[in-house]
């Protein structure tokens, strides 16, 4: 294997200093908050469902081993760790997700500590993921500390202001950045050691920089706002890189599980086992996937599918983890242990997805390698340049350049893409669109075809009846023909004989003897003192009793997309039914959004082409074709790719899957409780509604506006700043608000998005 990494999410190049720094080298990482929630371990895969959420697998003699570092939260940890790691011969392969601190090693048997112990030397605590637990919170103390610092600057320029000896503002000034500083200077040597420049080495150097011009109290007071800033900026991304945790804490702690001897009690989620049955009260949430066993309610499905309207769940229904009862109480069996349950489905697929590049990071990712240096030589020549050939002082074109330091870190640019595609992955997730990566977030703007599967995706996916015509009043025996017909079609399994008997009660159905199936044709059987028929025309032309103006009737019903039903006594048709996969209410409304959004439509069927061209007509597709075999939808779908724009395929993830694979976006639908669309569609719908898409489509659309808004605002503010730096009119103050600045920028518009789960 070489060593790589795959999709790593970059998140703030600044390291969150501040938090660090304010609390003294704790152990648990950077930042207490990150382990504000209790549950943030508590979901840890299994081993072999760790396996499945990464793109990493361990061959014949290695081991994979998944690590939190609080630590690494930017491209420049990833280097560092990437660098002591890559030297090691018992590491093959690397994986970095940034956004949630998670480096994923594959490494030579009994190499973990190994790995560990390397880490641990670069000033970093890493901690394996399925072990790993809460930290404990910031101490008091930290805090104090910062505080303190702060005063000591502000005193530092109060000395300054009021002409004070210099030796006691300059004392001031260095209590000040003792206090507040030395985590910055430790992680900035740390950098410069291993050869590279984050924010930390930037803001020592321009600090010490400072002091040695003699600007003390500016030294002192820059570090302290720089660490200030740096906490605010923790807190706001950390809202972003923590969406999640809002889907973790859906499922219930306890639930109220049956004993072996009968009685009920009270045990942890995470001991349910597949089988156990559990009790759930009205208002409490559902603990595990399952089935119900006994009872009825009302169910709140809206964390995971998304609907707005509770669903009636009865004897046989499925339940998913996370949801809500409404209503009634009820007791299910469970289908699904913890760690494996819909609700951990989804949180997994989103934490994978975050590590996942969207096409515009890759781009600022390679531009914010060049940036720097580029920006670190620019302060160099300033400092330099105009005092040999201008004539300019030195010290002024050495704060100059000091200003120009802490404005090289490009960490407002860095952060703009995972800020803004975490919260639109997260605010899909809360609607019931999981989406699998950010370059299907970031893409899905340029969609302009939309293949769909009909049954189950356009329509209801099982037949109702539509029809009903009595050609005679009565049987011969003095019968009801319809009430004749539903009780042959109640004998009978088929799908179109149950969508005729389902409005019948046993009460209305007629005893029926000699009982008969006719493969390809209906079925027969005697009712009273006549032998009863009922099937399709093929049927009814073997008896002879079919006239013109039947088949007239059967030809109108068959344009229209419906299958007819016959009733015959073997002497005349008595009535004529028919069934029909009918279209979802949703269906219609759904096509005309997406044309209003530029998407143009294809249906795509295995029914017969008249029945595709009827519920096409009905829907308002722009394009449809029946009898498809698979691979006709997949030749289909290829044809339109590379025409105008990407093209989409909606099916149920398995019966399409060479279509939903060949498509740009494979979109599943009624992915809840199915763990295989959730695995394989570049976009799961967790229910039917097609209306899913168009919201997915208006989020794609939001989050690019989001991203080019934040590159505009990250690039813009930088250039700004370093015209004033090298003109002379930037001083250090305003180069960290700068760049401090410019980045809680980017992640508060980014955060905007998460709102898109409420309007999108």
């Amino acid at each position: 294997m070489s060593k790589s990494s795959h999709d790593a999410h970059p998140a703030s190049c600044c390291a969150h200093a501040a938090h660090d720094d304010a609390h003294a080298e704790q152990a648990g990482g950077r930042h207490g908050h990150d382990h504000d929630h209790p549950h943030d371990h508590d979901h840890a895969l299994p081993d072999k469902a760790a396996l499945a959420a990464t793109g990493l697998h361990a061959g014949e003699g290695e081991q994979l081993s998944r690590l939190r570092i609080g630590q690494m939260d930017c491209p420049t940890e990833e280097t560092l760790i990437r660098k002591k790691l890559g030297s090691m011969p018992q590491v093959h392969e690397l994986e970095f997700n940034l956004m949630q601190r998670v480096l994923t090693v594959v490494h030579a048997e009994g190499a973990r500590e190994a790995v560990m112990q390397a880490i641990t030397s670069l000033g970093m605590t890493p901690e394996p993921v399925e072990t790993s637990r809460p930290a404990a919170s910031a101490q008091p103390g930290g805090w104090r500390l910062l505080a303190a610092g702060g005063v000591l600057a502000a005193l530092a320029e109060a000395a300054h202001f009021a002409a004070l000896p210099a030796w006691l503002t300059a004392l001031l000034a260095l209590a000040s950045i003792a206090a507040s500083g030395l985590g910055t200077y430790r992680k900035g040597w740390i950098a410069v050691r291993n050869g590279n420049l984050n924010i930390n080495a930037l803001m020592s150097i321009a600090v010490t920089g400072a002091v040695l011009i003699g600007q003390w109290p500016e030294a002192a007071m820059v570090m302290f706002l720089f660490n200030v800033a740096e906490l605010i900026e923790a807190r706001a991304l950390d809202r972003a890189r923590n969406a999640v945790r809002g889907l973790m804490e859906l499922a219930p702690q306890t639930a109220h599980r049956q004993n072996p001897d009968g009685s009920w009690s009270d045990v942890p989620s995470d001991q349910l086992q597949i089988g156990d049955a559990v009790r759930v009260r009205p208002g409490e949430r559902i603990a595990a996937d399952g089935t119900l066993i006994d009872g009825r309610s009302a169910v709140d499905q809206a964390p995971i599918t998304g609907e707005s309207l509770p669903v009636e769940k009865t004897v046989g229904d499925p339940v998913y983890a996370g949801t809500i009862n409404a209503s009634g109480g009820f007791d299910y069996r469970v289908t699904a242990a913890a760690g494996n349950t819909t609700l951990d489905r989804i949180i997994h697929a989103v934490e994978q997805a975050q590590g996942a590049r969207a096409p515009t990071q890759r781009f600022i990712d390679t531009f914010s390698r060049v940036y720097t240096p580029a920006v670190v030589l620019l302060a160099v020549l300033v400092a330099v340049v105009p005092p040999l050939l201008l004539g300019h002082t030195w010290m002024d074109s050495l704060y100059r350049a000091l200003a120009l330091l802490i404005i090289a870190c490009p960490c407002a640019l860095v952060i703009s893409t995972p800020v803004s595609v975490v919260s639109g992955l997260t605010a899909a997730a809360r609607r019931g669109i999981l989406i699998k990566g950010g370059v299907y977030l970031e893409n899905g703007r340029k969609l302009r075809w939309l293949a769909l599967d009909k049954t189950g995706t356009l329509t209801q996916g099982k037949p109702v009846q539509t029809d009903l015509v009595l050609l005679q009043p009565a049987t011969a025996d003095g019968l009801a023909p319809d009430r004749v017909a539903a009780s042959l079609a109640a004998r009978s399994d088929h799908p179109v004989s149950r969508a005729l008997a389902q409005a019948y009660t046993a009460a209305d159905v007629l005893p029926v003897d000699g009982f008969e199936a006719l493969p390809g044709r209906g079925v027969a059987g005697q009712i009273a003192q006549t032998r009863y028929y009922l099937g399709n025309r093929r049927l009814m032309r073997e008896l002879n009793v079919l006239d013109d103006s039947v088949e007239a009737r059967i030809d109108t019903l068959e344009a229209a997309g419906k299958t007819a039903n016959l009733l015959s006594d073997g002497r005349q048709v008595l009535a004529l039914a028919a069934v029909a996969d009918t279209l979802k209410p949703s269906s219609a409304e759904a096509i005309t959004d997406l044309h209003a959004l530029g998407v143009r439509t294809l249906m795509l069927t295995g029914d017969n082409n008249r029945a595709a061209q009827a519920v096409a007509r009905e829907a308002g597709i722009d394009e449809a074709h029946g009898d498809m075999l698979p691979e006709d939808k997949l030749e289909r779908v290829a044809a339109k790719i590379g025409s105008d724009g990407l093209v989409g395929m909606v099916g149920d993830g398995i019966n399409d899957a060479p279509a939903l694979a060949r498509a740009d976006i494979g979109f599943a639908m009624g992915a809840a409780g199915t763990g295989t669309a959730i695995e394989t569609a570049d976009v799961a719908l967790m229910d039917d509604d097609l209306r899913k898409i168009c919201s997915f489509l208006r989020l794609s659309r939001a989050t690019h506006r989001v991203l080019m808004q934040n590159i505009v605002l990250a690039l813009g503010i930088k250039v700004v700043f370093l015209a004033l730096a090298v003109t002379g009119h930037a001083t250090l103050w305003m180069a960290v608000f700068a760049d401090v600045g410019a980045s809680l920028l980017v992640v508060a518009n980014g955060l905007r998005l998460l709102r898109a789960a409420k309007t999108a």
